[in-house]
C-alpha cells in the first residue's frame, strides 16, 4: 500500500531533478569523439566509450619503462571563468604532463582526461576538450579516455576543474636522469609561449591591483589572449633532436621557476650559472613585474620568465643543438653553464 506521508507519485525524483543531465554528458560524447579520432597512433586498441582505454607499447621498444605524469591546470582557470575564455586551458592540461615526462626522455604515448563540474554545460566542455586533443596531437599523444563528472553543489556556477594523466615510454638505455652532467657543460633555455600554467595565484593579485584593461592591446594582441596563452609543448621538436644529440639533461620550468626546477637533474656539488641577459624575457613578464612591484628573486622563483624548458647538452653538442631546434621552429638561447659549487651556495644562481 502507498504510504499517505509519501505524498503523490506525481512528485517522484529524476536524476535530473537531482542536477544530473545524462543526455547532456551523452550528448558532449558524441561532440568530441571526431577530436579523439584525429589523435590516434600506433599502439591504441580501444578509446573513448569502453569502461578502460587499450593501449599496447609500440613494437619498436626493446626495454620500455613507462613514465608517468599527473597535473592540473591551477587558478588559471579562475582566469579563464573571469574571461570566458576556455580554449586554451585543454592545451595547458597535456602540456603539464607531456612536457614533465619528456624531461626523462619518455615519448608520450597516451593521455586521459578528468573535467568536473557542478552542472554541466556542453558548449564549454566542448571547448576545454577540443583544446585537449590539440594538445594531444601536438604532441603526438592518442586522447584516449577521461571522465566527464557532473556533481550538483560541488562547484559554484559556470566553474569546473581539469585534471590529466599522461603515460610515456623510453628506452631503459635511454632514460635521462641527469647523472652525466658534469662541469663546462652547456644549458640552454627554449622560449616559453608565455606564463604557461604557474603562478597565477600572484598574476591575478596584480590584475586585481593594476586593474588594467584586459582588451586593450598588448605587443601586439590583447593582454586577455597574452594571459592565456597555452603552454607550449615541446614533446616533437626534442625528441627529433635526442636521436641526434646526447642530451644530459632536460627541466621542465612550472611552478618554482628556473631557480627550483633546475638543480632536480644536477647532482650534488654542481651549480648552472645562468645569466639572464642571455635571452629576452617578454613584455608580458615585465608588465607583471612593474604592476605588482616584484623583486627580481620572487620573479625568477614564481615564473618562468621566459624559458619554458631547460636542456643541458656537452659544449662540444651545444651549437649543433641550437641549430636542430631553431631549425624545428623554437627559439633557443645559450642561457648558462654548469661549473662546480662553491660552499654553501644554491645549485642554479641566476647573474
Amino acid at each position: 500500500m502507498n504510504d499517505p506521508k509519501a505524498g503523490p507519485a506525481a512528485s517522484g525524483l529524476s536524476y535530473r531533478d537531482a542536477g544530473v543531465d545524462i543526455d547532456a554528458g551523452d550528448a558532449l560524447i558524441d561532440r568530441i569523439k571526431p577530436f579523439a579520432k584525429k589523435t590516434l597512433r600506433d599502439g591504441v586498441l580501444g578509446g573513448i566509450g569502453g569502461f578502460g582505454a587499450l593501449f599496447e607499447v609500440p613494437k619498436r621498444y626493446r626495454e620500455p619503462v613507462l613514465v608517468s605524469g599527473t597535473d592540473g591546470v591551477g587558478t588559471k582557470l579562475k582566469l579563464a571563468f573571469q574571461l570566458n575564455k576556455h580554449d586554451t586551458v585543454g592545451q595547458d592540461l597535456v602540456a603539464m604532463s607531456v612536457n614533465d615526462i619528456l624531461v626523462q626522455g619518455a615519448e608520450p604515448l597516451f593521455f586521459l582526461d578528468y573535467f568536473a563540474c557542478g552542472k554541466l554545460d556542453v558548449d564549454t566542455a566542448e571547448r576545454v576538450i577540443k583544446g585537449i586533443a590539440e594538445g594531444c596531437e601536438l604532441s603526438n599523444c592518442a586522447l584516449i579516455g577521461g571522465e566527464t563528472a557532473e556533481m550538483p553543489g560541488m562547484y559554484p556556477d559556470g566553474e569546473y576543474d581539469l585534471a590529466g594523466f599522461a603515460v610515456g615510454a623510453v628506452e631503459k638505455s635511454e632514460i635521462i636522469d641527469g647523472k652525466s652532467i658534469k662541469t663546462g657543460d652547456v644549458v640552454l633555455g627554449l622560449a616559453s609561449s608565455g606564463i604557461h600554467s604557474n603562478g597565477f595565484s600572484l598574476v591575478r593579485k596584480i590584475i586585481e591591483r593594476a586593474k588594467p584593461d584586459l582588451d586593450a592591446d598588448f605587443d601586439g594582441r590583447s593582454l586577455t589572449d597574452a594571459l592565456m596563452a597555452p603552454t607550449r609543448i615541446y614533446v616533437k621538436p626534442v625528441l627529433e633532436l635526442m636521436k641526434q644529440i646526447k642530451v644530459k639533461g632536460l627541466a621542465h620550468i612550472t611552478g618554482g621557476g628556473l631557480v627550483e626546477n633546475v638543480p632536480r637533474i644536477l647532482q650534488a656539488g654542481l651549480t648552472a650559472e645562468l645569466d639572464h641577459r642571455a635571452w629576452v624575457m617578454p613584455p608580458l613578464f615585465s608588465w607583471l613585474q612593474k604592476h605588482g612591484g616584484v623583486a627580481d628573486a620572487e620573479m625568477h622563483r614564481v615564473f618562468n620568465c621566459g624559458i619554458g624548458m631547460v636542456l643541458v647538452v656537452s659544449a662540444e653538442d651545444a651549437q649543433a643543438a641550437q641549430g636542430l631546434l631553431a631549425g624545428a621552429g623554437e627559439t633557443v638561447w645559450q642561457i648558462g653553464l654548469i661549473r662546480h659549487s662553491a660552499e654553501g651556495e644554491a645549485q642554479t644562481v641566476v647573474i
